[in-house]
């Protein structure tokens, strides 16, 4: 089982069930909403932030996203890592009735799935090299890609987030923050070079 020097930070048990079975790490639990007027968590959490870093790794439906938000706004942004994962339509297996969005959540998902979503937020795996710096991409890159700004920007983002297994709740500063995870300014613009039709939409 590989080691992560973050503290993982997710919606409830069943959620820090699933992440501890697949990764050696410290997983703390949000309690859902109840984290809003908990100020001693909060407190908690920017202690633990300062002191080790923190992964948020949220359902991707409009609650998760509502918990993620809220957090970033909380904590030190330059100490935690958002870890993202993909829209899977489905059902937990304990519950009788799927959420809402009719989505699977962190509990929902594969070790597999998990696993690309810590790498992909850039995740500190203790036996393995720190991941090698980047040109990042820019409000400024997305404009000239044609995925902000523009006519017929907001489908091309759509499109982007369901081939790169994104959550479409991401905003386009969200979408930004992701892609910086994932890619540097070279390789993003070789993908959207390869997407045949995407400069059509």
């Amino acid at each position: 089982m590989e080691r992560v020097r973050e503290v993982i930070v997710v919606e409830g048990r069943y959620d820090k069930n699933t992440v501890s079975q697949v990764v050696d790490a410290t997983v703390v639990t949000l309690g859902g909403f109840a984290v809003f007027n908990d100020k001693e968590k909060l407190a908690f959490l920017r202690r633990l932030a300062e002191k080790r870093g923190l992964i948020i790794l949220t359902d991707s439906d409009g609650a998760g996203f509502l918990l993620r938000n809220y957090l970033k706004g909380a904590l030190p942004r330059d100490r935690v890592k958002q870890a993202y994962i993909p829209d899977v339509k489905g059902k937990e297996r304990r519950k009788r009735r799927g959420g809402k969005e009719g989505k699977l959540g962190v509990e929902g998902m594969s070790p597999t799935v998990l696993l690309e979503a810590l790498r992909r937020c850039g995740a500190t795996f203790e036996d393995r090299p720190p991941p090698e710096r980047r040109e990042a991409v820019t409000k400024a890159d997305l404009v000239a890609l044609g995925l902000s700004g523009g006519e017929g920007s907001a489908k091309k983002r759509r499109l982007l987030l369901k081939r790169l297994d994104l959550p479409e709740h991401l905003t386009a500063n969200g979408m930004l923050e992701a892609l910086n995870l994932l890619f540097g300014r070279e390789e993003l613009e070789a993908l959207l070079a390869e997407e045949r039709g995407f400069d059509k939409v």
